[in-house]
């Protein structure tokens, strides 16, 4: 079963500290969060090995800034998907929510869900409270760096960011509401 770091696995009479593992006062600890390995050596004493379970990837933490794509939006809140966690990819599909209060820090009384984004948006959000069992995480744009990244127009193609709260179609000048995202250079998916 996976471990935490820190955790201390056995003494060094009963192994040997391998990767991913310290040893302190007599005993080996782990370095990292992952999965306890033993390798027993021949006539000596076996290995302990901490291996980063690549499968227990990177889950999306309360405070973490997230990259999603909105799958379906009502008036109360956006459904989305999550990307990424900063920048790395995750390997399975965490869903979240966005509600209409965490839209943005002020007027959240006046905001409106399909003003601010639309399916198939990339939205930039940071998660604000873990999800229940349905891995449902809440997350927030309310900050001026969160917010849409990237939206096609009806047209289909890639708009502009005009404001914080109005992107424009280069083909056809049509304006479309969007909380946009004041983007930070460091959170650009390419």
């Amino acid at each position: 079963s996976p471990g935490l770091a820190g955790e201390r696995l056995c003494s060094t009479e009963e192994a040997t500290a391998g990767s991913g593992t310290y040893t302190r006062h007599g005993f080996i600890f782990s370095s990292l969060a992952g999965c306890l390995q033993r390798r027993s050596e021949d006539g000596g004493l076996p290995v302990v090995s901490v291996v980063r379970d690549s499968e227990s990837q990177l889950l999306p933490n309360v405070g973490a800034v997230v990259t999603c794509k909105v799958c379906s939006i009502n008036s109360r809140f956006a459904k989305v998907h999550i990307l990424y966690v900063g920048s790395t990819p995750l390997k399975s599909t965490f869903r979240g929510t966005i509600r209409r209060e965490d839209i943005r820090a002020t007027e959240k009384d006046k905001v409106e869900v399909y003003k601010s984004f639309r399916p198939s948006d990339i939205v930039l959000a940071k998660v604000i409270s873990l999800g229940d069992a349905q891995s449902n995480y809440l997350l927030s744009t309310a900050e001026n760096e969160l917010g849409v990244v990237v939206a096609r127009s009806e047209a289909g193609v890639q708009m502009v960011p005009i404001s914080w709260c109005e992107m424009q179609c280069p083909r056809t000048h049509t304006k479309e509401f969007r909380k946009v995202a004041r983007v930070q250079p460091q959170f650009l998916q390419t």
